[in-house]
This record gives C-alpha cells, structure tokens and sequence, in this order.
C-alpha cells in the first residue's frame, strides 16, 4: 500500500485535508473487516464526485462542440463518464495503490474491481472539489480524463455498437446482422462470455465480456474495426 502523499506528487496537489483524501480510497468492505478503526469509507464521496464530474464535463463538452446537437453532447458525455472509461482512467493513475479495501474485494480482478475503481475515481473527484474547488477540479479532469474525448469522437464510441453495425451492414451488405454467444466460462460472480456477430452465415467477429449484453457489444464493435467502418460517416 503506497502513502497517500505519493498520489498528490502524482497529481500535482497538495490536499489542506488529508483525511478527506483518505476517506475517497477507503472502501466500505475495509472498514467492515476494520471497524475499530474510526475510519469513514467513500461513498459519500462518490455521490458528490458523480455530479461534480457531470457538471464539468458537461461543461467542457458545451464548449470544446459548440455547434453539436443536444443528443449527441449527451452520448459523448455517456460515453466519458460511464464506468470502464472512469476505470480505465483510474487505472491509469494506479489508484488501486492507494485503496483500502477488504482481503476479499482486494482478490477481485473481474466486474466488480471496474466499478470500485469507477467509484474511486468519482470519490476521489469529490475530495478533490471539496479540499481544493471547482477550478482544480476541472483542471485534473482535464489532465487526466478529457484527453479521451477526441477518441470518443472519431471513432464514434458514443454510438451503440451493435445498432451502428445494424445500420451500415444493412446499408452496404443488406443484411441483418445476429448474435450467438460462443462460449462461456468461470465461476457465477466473475462469468465470461464470447459472443459471435454474424453477416448471414458469415461470422463477422467475435467479442468478449462479463455478461451477454458486453460480449455482443464487444463483438460489434470489433466488427466495425474489421470491416474498416469505425470511421463510416452514416448521421
């Protein structure tokens, strides 16, 4: 477990409240397998930190696309700030270094760690905008999240991926695509699933993920990157 100072060198900020900091990395199973230990875990935090990261990037989003409809701002906004993407950012700033977590969760390197790590990063948001305010708030967002909106956009990753290959395989092949799920395998809490999408007989690609509904998604999207219509222009 690394000290929590070595997260402020990482983002540049130092926290007037170190406890707060702490309370964003401690989660509730630690503190149920620790109760004598006076500690407060995060989720309070994470509530705070949703809707403080919604503002901002709402607000980023308004101005970086000043001519994009409502619609569209909105699934760019889904897409920034849904749960493998706050993951996959928290990831990045190795954040798991510093959570407190029980001998149980700490095992978990399926679903359920992406959504602690999600939740981690919105409480760390809310500690952030607690201790330090609105403006180095939105800065560290800015470093460290919104860099993902370009990739986003180009290439489309706001779209639902099984209705965007719907929409052009039926356009460039007429056909309707389907799915099948291929394989599953691992225990009930941490399932595994490989989808299939196919063209006809044809199967087009494949995709995995921790429930049906992410392997299809995944295969889609793997489609589109095949058949070279990530960058298809179809609004």
């Amino acid at each position: 477990m690394r000290e929590i100072t070595d997260f402020e060198v990482k983002i540049n900020t130092q926290f007037i409240d170190k406890d707060l900091l702490k309370m964003a990395f401690t989660h509730r199973s630690y503190i149920n397998e620790h109760p004598n230990l006076n500690l407060q875990h995060n989720e309070r935090l994470e509530f705070l930190g949703d809707a403080v990261l919604e503002l901002i990037a709402t607000e980023e989003l308004f101005e970086r696309f000043p001519h994009v409809p409502e619609g569209d701002l909105t699934a760019y906004r889904a897409a920034l700030v849904n749960t493998n993407s706050l993951a996959e950012t928290a990831s990045e700033l190795k954040l798991s270094d510093f959570l407190l977590l029980s001998k149980g969760e700490s095992k978990d390197v399926g679903k359920g760690r992406t959504h602690i790590l999600a939740n981690t990063f919105e409480a760390v948001t809310g500690a952030l905008y607690l201790d330090q305010g609105y403006e180095v708030t939105k800065n560290f967002l800015k470093k460290f999240l919104f860099p993902k909106i370009t990739n986003i956009v180009e290439q489309k990753l706001y779209r639902d991926a099984k209705s965007l290959v719907q929409e052009i395989a039926q356009e460039k092949l007429s056909v309707t695509p389907a799915y099948q799920i291929l394989q599953q395998k691992g225990p009930d809490h941490d399932k595994q699933f490989t989808a299939g999408v196919f063209f006809g007989d044809d199967l087009a690609a494949q995709g995995q993920g921790a429930s049906k509904q992410e392997a299809e998604q995944a295969a889609a999207r793997k489609a589109l990157e095949e058949r070279g219509w990530i960058e298809e222009d179809v609004e």
